[in-house]
């Protein structure tokens, strides 16, 4: 049996697994609901309207990681790391008492602050999450257990927008979406009551609580060590290739796909699923070690189904004749041309999505594993906050150029195109500064792996 499998027996991991999955999954399933309310009774919270409202919500819960991660950093450096956990789900317990007010009284106010909040719980817990592995895992364990990580966040996260969007258009959705935030943050508690003890990196370390002046220190720290750097530039841009195609996935359903809300779920559900099937075999192809010529192969698949997402979406949208929405089963089964030969593009499109979430997984699983092995044991966390923060830049930046692309005209497929072939700009950035990773991909090509 696979490492990774093994590592879900033992104490030093499955506690720390379960635990993180379970704080992405209500981090959705809240953010999913709040979404969903204010798209279909906008009305009743606020006299804002819904679009707006759509758009300035997602901000609050990344502030939070621009405002508080070189903070957190510091003090998963500083402080013994199980304790901070159950501090997070203690913390995270009573956000969810606060947003099950907002949701009773329909006051936006409090279910943007618990927002808000849920942004501080997941800053704080980042810079934890990532220093912890380092410290319970063997190195040539860190990328099966990174691979296990990711792949619970992703499904934790699909699971949690499909159950967000369900309880939010549910009667009684007041009590039952309470219901279930809260419950899902008291599992998160007890399974963090099992996350071994972890000790402080650097115990001696003071505190600067300046934001400013801390991040100022974290950036220029990990420019100094250009390695650590670029795998941070690397992780970041994924999130800005992810970020771009998830934004636009609802509108990408219905405008392009013709399909329902159903199509939108679909599409997510295969990405979210792609990328953990990716992580999963990141170990297998690795064989134990931090394999950064998967980071290359990773890339060149983001960009090729990138690109072949363009001319099946567009294919898509010149064959269908009927422009009713569809739902996902009649999206996936009954598409035939005008000469009644079966439309294979839908199912091309399909594998696309699926593609290029499992090529993501092979790129971001190893990035990761090279942070937490080549940065200072006393600076993990910091190295870590540090990456979040220029993470969460990234993302922004994603939602400006998606606006600007539109506004020269360029559809959702364009968008999706020139992302993919910006791709290629970063990776040929990245292999001419830091040629590691182009001979590793070399001789892990050679080695037929």
């Amino acid at each position: 049996m696979s490492n990774q499998f093994q590592l879900m027996r033992e104490r030093r991991f499955r506690p720390f697994f379960f635990t993180q999955f379970y704080g992405a999954f209500n981090d959705n399933v809240f953010k999913t609901a709040l979404i969903t309310l204010v798209a279909f009774h906008a009305s009743s919270l606020s006299s804002i309207d819904g679009g707006t409202l759509a758009t300035l919500l997602p901000g609050l819960f990344i502030l939070p990681f621009f405002l508080f991660s070189a903070t957190a950093g510091q003090i998963a450096d500083k402080y013994e790391k199980s304790q901070i956990i159950r501090y997070v789900k203690v913390f995270e317990i009573g956000i969810m008492l606060f947003a099950s007010a907002g949701f009773f009284w329909h006051n936006i106010g409090l279910l943007g602050a618990a927002l808000f909040m849920m942004g501080m719980h997941s800053t704080i817990f980042g810079p934890v999450k990532y220093s912890y592995l380092p410290q319970h895992l063997k190195e040539s364990e860190l990328i099966g257990g990174n691979g296990m990580v990711e792949m619970g966040s992703f499904v934790a996260i699909l699971l949690g927008q499909v159950l967000g969007a369900w309880l939010a258009t549910q009667s009684q959705h007041e009590i039952i979406t309470s219901i279930a935030i809260i419950g899902i943050a008291l599992i998160g508690y007890w399974t963090s009551r099992g996350v071994p003890n972890s000790p402080a990196a650097d115990a001696k370390l003071n505190i600067n609580w300046n934001p400013v002046t801390e991040t100022y220190r974290n950036i220029k720290f990990i420019w100094q060590h250009q390695t650590i750097w670029l795998a941070v530039i690397a992780i970041s841009w994924f999130w800005f290739y992810g970020a771009t195609l998830l934004a636009q996935f609802p509108s990408f359903a219905k405008v392009v796909l013709f399909g329902d809300e159903s199509v939108f779920i679909l599409l997510l559900s295969i990405f979210s699923l792609g990328i953990g099937i990716g992580s999963l075999m990141c170990e297998k192809l690795s064989k134990g070690k931090v394999e950064l010529g998967l980071v290359v192969f990773g890339a060149m698949g983001l960009t090729l189904f990138g690109v072949d997402l363009y001319y099946s979406s567009t294919s898509i949208h010149t064959s269908l004749n009927d422009k009713a929405l569809l739902d996902y089963l009649t999206f996936v089964s009954k598409h035939f041309d005008a000469q009644g030969q079966y439309v294979w593009t839908y199912w091309r499109l399909l594998a696309d999505i699926a593609l290029i979430g499992f090529f993501g997984g092979l790129y971001i699983v190893p990035l990761y594993a090279l942070i937490q092995t080549r940065s200072e044991k006393s600076h993990q966390s910091r190295v870590i906050a540090a990456n979040n923060i220029i993470n969460a830049l990234f993302m922004v930046i994603s939602a400006l150029f998606s606006v600007w692309i539109f506004k020269q005209n360029y559809s959702i497929p364009q968008l999706f195109l020139t992302t993919a072939m910006l791709n290629i700009l970063v990776i040929i950035y990245l292999c001419i500064r830091q040629p590691e990773f182009f001979n590793a991909f070399i001789q892990w090509a050679k080695l037929g792996k």
